[in-house]
C-alpha cells in the first residue's frame, strides 16, 4: 500500500501541458470573438474607408438647407405679424418710438449706411512659405474659428450698427463657430471664403482692424502661408434685420 508521499514526481513537461493547452485554446477562442466583433461591426463593408463620414457631410448640408428654407418662412410671417401690429395697436408715439429704438438694437430691423467687407479665405492648394518662414502645417492654411472671431469683434469695437456674416445677420445671442474650417452660424453651415459686411464709419472700422492684436498675427499667416484678406469699402450698402428664432435654448436639470 503507497501513499502520495511515495508517489513518483510528475515529469516536468506533463506538468506544462494542461495549462499551455488552456492557453492556446483561450487565444483562438479570443480571436474568434475579434473576428466576429468585425464582422458585425463592418457588416460587409469596407471598414477602412470614411463612408460614414460623407454620410454625416450629406445630412449636415442637408439640415442646414433645411434650416435655409425655415429662416425664410419665419421672415415671412414676422413681417406679416409686424404689418398687422402696426396698423392700430392703440400704442402712442413715444411707445413706437421705444419699441423701435429696441428692434434696431437688437438688430431686427434693417440699417443702411456706409460700410465695409472683409473677406477671409483658406491658402491655396499649392501653399508653401514665404522665404524666410517655415513649412506650413495644416493648420496653418485654413480660416479656424478665432480668426472669424476677431474680424467680428474688431468691427463691433469700431462701432458698427450692423455686422452680417455669410448672409446672416448677427444679434446678440449669435455665436460664430467652427468645426475644422466649416462655418457653423445659428443652424447654417458655410464653406469658405468666409464675408464679413459692416455698416458703419469706414474709416473707424478699418482702424479697430489694423488695431487688433489677434488680426496682427492672422496677417503674418496671410504673408507667410498666403491665407486671404480682403477689405472692400462701400460708399452705401443695406443689411437686413436678424429673421430667425429669438427664443433662447438652454440646457435644463433631468429630474
Amino acid at each position: 500500500m503507497s501513499n502520495s508521499a511515495d508517489s513518483p514526481p510528475e515529469p516536468a513537461g506533463r506538468r506544462n501541458w494542461r495549462p499551455v493547452r488552456l492557453l492556446t485554446a483561450a487565444v483562438f477562442a479570443l480571436a474568434g470573438l475579434i473576428f466576429v466583433t468585425s464582422f458585425n461591426t463592418a457588416r460587409g463593408t469596407n471598414i477602412r474607408t470614411d463612408a460614414s463620414l460623407l454620410k454625416l457631410s450629406d445630412l449636415i448640408r442637408e439640415r442646414s438647407h433645411r434650416n435655409g428654407l425655415l429662416d425664410e418662412s419665419t421672415a415671412a410671417v414676422r413681417d406679416q405679424v409686424d404689418a398687422l401690429a402696426r396698423r392700430d395697436d392703440g400704442s402712442t408715439k413715444a411707445e413706437d418710438a421705444k419699441l423701435g429704438a429696441l428692434e434696431k438694437a437688437a438688430g431686427t430691423t434693417k440699417v443702411a449706411g456706409q460700410g465695409l467687407t472683409v473677406t477671409l479665405n483658406d491658402a491655396p492648394p499649392d501653399a508653401r512659405a514665404a522665404p524666410g518662414y517655415p513649412e506650413p502645417q495644416a493648420n496653418d492654411l485654413v480660416i479656424h474659428q478665432q480668426d472669424l472671431q476677431a474680424v467680428v469683434n474688431a468691427l463691433w469695437k469700431g462701432g458698427a450698427k450692423g455686422i452680417r456674416v455669410m448672409d446672416q445677420r448677427l444679434i446678440s445671442t449669435s455665436a460664430v463657430r467652427c468645426v475644422g474650417n466649416t462655418l457653423i452660424l445659428q443652424g447654417r453651415v458655410y464653406s469658405p471664403p468666409y464675408k464679413i459686411t459692416a455698416v458703419g464709419d469706414t474709416g473707424k472700422l478699418q482702424r479697430a482692424l489694423n488695431d487688433s492684436t489677434a488680426i496682427q498675427n492672422y496677417l503674418l499667416y496671410v504673408k507667410a502661408y498666403g491665407l486671404g484678406w480682403k477689405v472692400h469699402e462701400h460708399d452705401a450698402l443695406t443689411l437686413p434685420g436678424y429673421s430667425g428664432t429669438v427664443d433662447l435654448h438652454y440646457a435644463e436639470p433631468v429630474g
